[in-house]
This record gives structure tokens, C-alpha cells and sequence, in this order.
């Protein structure tokens, strides 16, 4: 299937953000607004895309070129008429799309999941759908400005309209459409109605639009500076994870999401940040194994800066659709080498300077239970919140690990912190097992 993107008009009212380019380049959190619209669409099997330009749209055809380096293939129609209203926009895509297409707004930021949805819509032959919020959040959707839309119980648009009365949800911008949307808008623009509303309503008369409520799906019309900021401020929350430790949660994550807003406008790779993260735990562990109180507080300092580092790998990969398995894998591998510095830097560090040999073995128990901490952890996420009965809410993992080091560090208590997590990581993989037992889990 096809998408159809408007990026033909001129966006006034975000023009101070703009800097001399048209609103769909306007860059939100490292990628333009139409890359991420592109690249939303992509995630859900989407790659031909057409794009209407107008006002400077040689800058997006220079930005985009064919498609190649977003992994899509993209044509272009030229509307010359720009500052008409959006149904020309669309109109113009006649010749072009003979089939049942996407149609989106190139300032329109949504979860793809609503076009994985979409595109599984049961309709009759020439239906068309809009997606629609019945519930837009008051915080971040002007309502004033927004297309207010009013559908029947069977799901049927009957008005559609900024100034309609009465209405029961909003207009997402989000269509699928059959080629009959080009006759309509045809018909509405003979009316005296050039907008892509006016098109819509000839097929609410006909009976041939549905609406497909967004539900929880997330969606926001960047059409303002306040907008704007509200879109940036959205992602970003979204980059939390429903897995993350109570350090993660509470440190780690309001930190590293900061530094990934400012490294997101850089070409930097998540595999690079992973590396930047394991450089430093190698440097604490290097720190560990001099010894002394000044070696050890700087050690763990390195220590819990790599762990917030190592959130931002994963959040630039997600702001800029570039999150791959071999990714995940390859910063789970770096991990679990960078536990093992650590480790075995606090354990000779310790030696070094007490010469007691115990310390050999509570050092091993504290990098095997590490280990089978996080290699347990795949398949205890898989359950942590929706099957877990136990009364522990609490996931001990690396977020957890690195901070007593950190705090075993500033208290010059190395052999109790190692102790501590060798008690504490080998028991947590033995409750994962009773747990996983007691749920049947097994491997598919």
C-alpha cells in the first residue's frame, strides 16, 4: 500500500521555528517533522510514499531526495497553487493512485500502531476511513483549532467540520481512502469548498466513510510552538520502559533523557553510545583495581555515569527509528563485559590492599550472580507485569547493581558491597526460577 503525504503548505504559525524552511523540516528531537512521519508509516509496512510540495519544496526534495537513505521509495507531485486549501493538495495525486491509500499530514506525529491498525480495517467496496479521537487531551489538542467530527453509533462520519456542532471526537489526520476521495473532492471544490473536509463530507453523504477511533494510540498535531514542545515532551516520556529498576525510573532515565535530547542532533549511532558506556566501565574498573578510597569513589562515579550512558543508546535509537536486535544484543554483550570489569577491578583492588583471599570467592559470586541476573531477566520482563503474583514489585537488575556499587565505593566498604551482591543477585534468579516455575513458563 501507498501513503500519500501533504507537505505543500506554508505553516505560518510555526514559522519561528522554521529558520527559513518549510514546516515539514522543522527538526523534532534529530529528525525533521516528515522523516518521522516517513519513518512511522515504515515501521508499519509502508515504503512508497508520494509527497505533494509546494511552498519551497525543492529544500524537501533535496532533504529526501528518492527515499533511499529512510529505506523507502518516494515521487513527487509539485502543487504550484500551495496556498489554496489541502483538498487541492490531495486532488493533485489523482493520476497517480488507483488504489486504496494512506493518506497523512506532514505535521502530524502518531504511534504506528494506528496504521498497523488501519490497514486491517474490514471495509466495502470503496469505503473510505478516518481516524478519529473521541477523548483528545485537552493538554496538547486545540480544540478551537482542531476538526471536530460527528459519527454515528455504527461508526459512520455524518459531519465534518471546524465549525461543526454537536461532535463526538476529532479528526487525526489519518486516512485510508479509496480512489473514490478524488471524484468527491472534485465535486466539493466545483461547490466553492476546497478543503480536504469539504471532500469528506460528500462521502458522509454517501455513506462511504467510516471512523476507526486511536484509542490509547498516541497522535498530536504539531501545529504551534506550544505543540511543539508538548510533541518533544510526549516522545520523550514514551522512552521509558514499564521494565525499568526504581534507579532507572527515579535517576538514570530523567538524566539520560536529557543528554539524548542534545546527542539526538548529532549523527551518532546507538552502537557508538554503547561503546561510550563500556569505555567507562572499563575506566572504573581500571579505577577499582588500584585501590584506595580516592581510586574507588572516582571508580564509582565512572561506574553510574556508564549506567545512565547506557540508557541513551537505546533512546536515540528509538527517537530516530534506528532500535535493531543486533543493536540490543550487541549493548547486552558489551553488559555483561563491563559487569565483569567492574567486578574483578573491586575484587583485586580489594585483594591489593588487604591481601585476604575470601575475597576471591565473593567476588565470583557477585559476577556469576550478575550474570544470572541479567540472563534470567529476558524471560522474567516477559511476565513482570502482567503474571508476577508475588508481593515483590521491586526488579532487581543492572540499574540496581551499579548504584550499590557506586554507594559501596563512596563508603569504602568494597568487600560488603560485593558480598551484598553476591547474596542479593543469586537469590533474585533463584525467586525469577520459582517464579517462572509456579507460571509454567516454558521456552516456545
Amino acid at each position: 500500500m501507498k501513503a500519500l503525504i501533504i507537505a505543500a503548505g506554508k505553516g505560518s504559525r510555526l514559522q519561528t521555528k522554521s529558520k527559513e524552511k518549510p514546516k515539514p523540516l522543522i527538526r523534532l528531537l534529530g529528525l525533521s517533522l516528515i522523516e518521522r512521519i516517513i519513518l512511522t508509516a515504515k515501521q508499519a509496512g509502508i515504503e512508497e510514499f508520494v509527497v505533494v510540495v509546494g511552498y519551497l519544496g525543492e529544500k524537501i526534495k533535496k532533504e529526501l531526495g528518492n527515499g533511499k537513505n529512510l529505506g523507502v521509495n518516494i515521487t513527487y507531485i509539485e502543487n504550484n497553487e500551495w496556498d489554496r486549501e489541502n483538498g487541492i493538495s490531495v486532488l493533485m495525486a489523482k493520476e497517480v493512485l488507483k488504489e486504496k491509500f494512506v493518506l497523512l499530514m506532514s505535521d502530524h506525529v502518531f504511534d504506528s500502531q494506528i496504521l498497523k491498525r488501519l490497514q486491517k480495517t474490514e471495509l466495502k467496496k470503496d469505503e473510505c476511513v478516518l481516524v478519529v479521537d473521541r477523548a483528545p487531551d485537552k493538554y496538547y489538542i486545540d480544540l478551537e483549532d482542531a476538526t471536530k467530527v460527528k459519527v454515528d453509533d455504527d461508526g459512520y462520519i455524518l459531519e465534518i467540520g471546524k465549525d461543526t456542532e454537536n461532535f463526538n471526537c476529532v479528526d487525526c489526520g489519518i486516512f485510508l481512502l479509496s480512489p473514490l476521495i478524488f471524484s468527491a473532492l472534485e465535486q466539493s471544490v466545483k461547490e466553492g469548498d476546497e478543503t480536504l473536509s469539504g471532500g469528506i463530507r460528500i462521502l458522509a453523504k454517501k455513506r462511504k466513510i467510516k471512523s476507526l477511533e486511536v484509542g490509547n494510540n498516541f497522535w498530536i498535531d504539531i501545529d504551534t510552538i506550544k505543540s511543539y514542545r508538548m510533541a518533544e515532551k510526549i516522545l520523550c516520556q514514551k522512552l521509558k520502559k514499564p521494565t525499568d529498576g526504581p534507579i532507572s525510573k527515579y535517576l538514570n532515565r530523567p538524566v539520560s533523557i536529557r543528554i539524548s535530547k542534545f546527542l539526538v542532533n548529532f549523527n551518532l549511532k546507538p552502537d557508538l553510545i554503547s561503546l561510550v558506556s563500556f569505555f567507562l566501565c572499563g575506566l572504573s574498573g581500571l579505577f577499582f583495581s588500584l585501590g584506595g578510597y580516592l581510586y574507588f569513589v572516582i571508580a564509582g562515579v565512572l561506574s553510574q555515569l556508564s549506567s545512565i550512558i547506557d540508557g541513551c543508546d537505546g533512546e536515540i535509537a528509538r527517537l530516530k527509528f534506528q532500535s535493531s536486535k543486533y543493536g540490543a544484543w550487541f549493548d547486552a554483550v558489551l553488559d555483561r563485559y563491563a559487569d565483569a570489569l567492574i567486578i574483578f577491578g573491586m575484587t583485586y583492588g580489594w585483594w591489593k590492599l588487604h591481601l585476604t583471599t575470601d575475597i576471591w570467592f565473593v567476588g565470583f559470586m557477585a559476577l556469576i550472580g550478575s550474570f544470572m541476573n541479567s540472563y534470567t531477566a529476558i524471560k522474567y520482563d516477559s511476565i513482570f507485569l502482567t503474571r508476577e503474583k508475588s508481593k515483590i514489585k521491586v526488579r532487581i537488575g543492572r540499574d540496581i547493581r551499579i548504584f550499590l556499587i557506586m554507594i559501596g565505593a563512596f563508603l569504602n566498604q568494597i568487600y560488603f558491597v560485593l558480598l551484598l551482591l553476591g547474596v542479593l543477585t543469586n537469590l533474585e534468579s533463584l525467586r525469577r526460577l520459582y517464579i517462572l516455575r509456579k507460571n509454567n513458563i516454558s521456552e516456545a
